[in-house]
């Protein structure tokens, strides 16, 4: 019986289980799934629980709910893998073998990494949101603060969702501002970027959006070190900017168990083909989502489009013949902007975010970076989506390879 294995429960890997349970012949193939924990997140939500839209009890469900039969399901860390032998070493030393391996292993947040940042005011004056535990000890600090210097900063890219810092500032404003205190909060970005986002046009409009809400952007400041004493952050050429609340994005770094197998970059991330997503050098070895080192977002609408990529192409492989499935590089994000609206920007490896109408040219009903209040619904809807259709495998009317119908060229 030939064995699949898939290291990592989260959005990639609960899909590609859901996407080849069906197909694979259960007389032939054994299905295997290893993750740490059995609590599955909606991870998207972690943004919005410091503002009182969700709490975390509201994001979180078991991971076997949305497992098919068949799948086998072990509750373990890994250790290492051996990709050589084509085995994988849990945490109690058990190996398990495979014929093909898909890592699906993902991102995690390493305060650790940054001087001076975790320590006793971690959870008091300096808080993360990328976290179930940092995100309930924020909204929880926000409910009661009486206004001051609030300032984010991203300490270095590549982040999971790259639009969310901008989110939670512009989330902020209005929270303060319904509350009756924006006056009394200063909102501040400080960030290792050149603007507000990563492409040109969509850095120009959301730095516009920012500084219509009054939030001021440091821009090009790579964080040093973090002096709790004195509430400031210093960069390594010595910049300095003052807090009173620090929300920090930290290090974001792949599985360890990548680190002890000599898989990663210096970050854990995994060099994979940018188009197939084969592990570079790697036989058998497919990857998928954030464990991946590839210049695409590291955010939940990429995950869905290479799956669907991965999907083909690992069909093909395993009979012998050549792929030919390509991952374009597609992303595809709401941006909460606040006060009930959000915007949408829709981009791959060649194209920058545009402006338009999405998904239909002339009709929308979104518009592509412009403010709407049905792009806010839709960032809203699309947790039951994730849910019930995204986690099952099952296909939604957007293709994994990006469109240009709707989009307008900017001179």
């Amino acid at each position: 019986m030939r064995q699949l294995l898939i290291l990592g429960g989260g959005t990639g890997g609960t899909i590609m289980a859901n996407k080849l349970a069906p197909v694979l012949d259960s007389n032939e193939w054994q299905i295997t799934l290893v993750d740490s924990t059995d609590k599955h997140y909606y991870q998207p939500g972690f943004l919005l629980a410091p503002f009182g839209v969700y709490n975390v009890q509201d994001l979180v469900r078991p991971r076997r709910r949305y497992l098919p039969p068949g799948v086998k399901v072990i509750i373990s860390a890994v250790d290492h893998i051996d990709a050589e032998k084509k085995t994988v070493t849990l945490e109690n030393k058990v190996a398990l073998q495979y014929d093909y391996l898909i890592i699906a292993t993902g991102a995690d947040i390493h305060p650790e990494q940054t001087e001076g940042l975790l320590d006793e005011e971690w959870g008091r004056s300096k808080f993360d949101f990328y976290t179930p535990h940092g995100t309930e000890k924020l909204a929880k600090f926000l409910k009661t603060w009486q206004g001051g210097k609030l300032v984010l900063n991203m300490t270095e890219m590549p982040i999971k969702c790259p639009v969310a810092p901008l989110e939670f500032l512009f989330l902020a404003d209005a929270y303060f501002t319904e509350r009756g205190m924006r006056d009394k909060v200063e909102l501040q970005l400080v960030t290792p970027l050149s603007g507000a986002f990563t492409k040109p046009t969509s850095s120009r409009v959301l730095g516009e959006f920012l500084d219509r809400k009054g939030i001021s952007v440091v821009p090009d400041f790579s964080l040093a070190r973090v002096d709790s004493q004195e509430k400031k952050i210093v960069s390594w050429d010595e910049n300095e900017v003052n807090y009173d609340v620090l929300i920090s994005i930290p290090t974001n770094m792949g599985d360890a168990s990548i680190a002890r197998s000599g898989l990663g970059n210096e970050l854990n991330f995994i060099p994979t083909n940018k188009e197939t997503l084969l592990a570079d050098g790697l036989k058998d070895v497919f990857v998928l989502g954030d464990a991946t080192n590839l210049p695409s977002s590291k955010a939940g609408s990429v995950v869905h489009f290479q799956s669907e990529i991965l999907f083909e192409n690992f069909l093909e492989h395993i009979d012998g013949r050549p792929m030919h499935a390509r991952f374009d590089g597609h992303a595809n994000c709401f941006i909460e902007s606040g006060f009930g609206k959000g915007l949408l920007i829709d981009f791959n490896y060649q194209t920058e975010p545009l402006p338009g109408e999405f998904p239909l040219p002339g009709i929308g009903p979104m518009t592509l970076l412009k403010e709407s209040r049905i792009n806010h619904y839709g960032k809203l809807m699309f947790r039951w989506v994730y849910w019930n259709i995204l986690l099952r495998g099952i296909e939604l009317p957007i293709g994994s390879a990006m469109s240009m119908a709707g989009k307008r060229e900017l001179p």
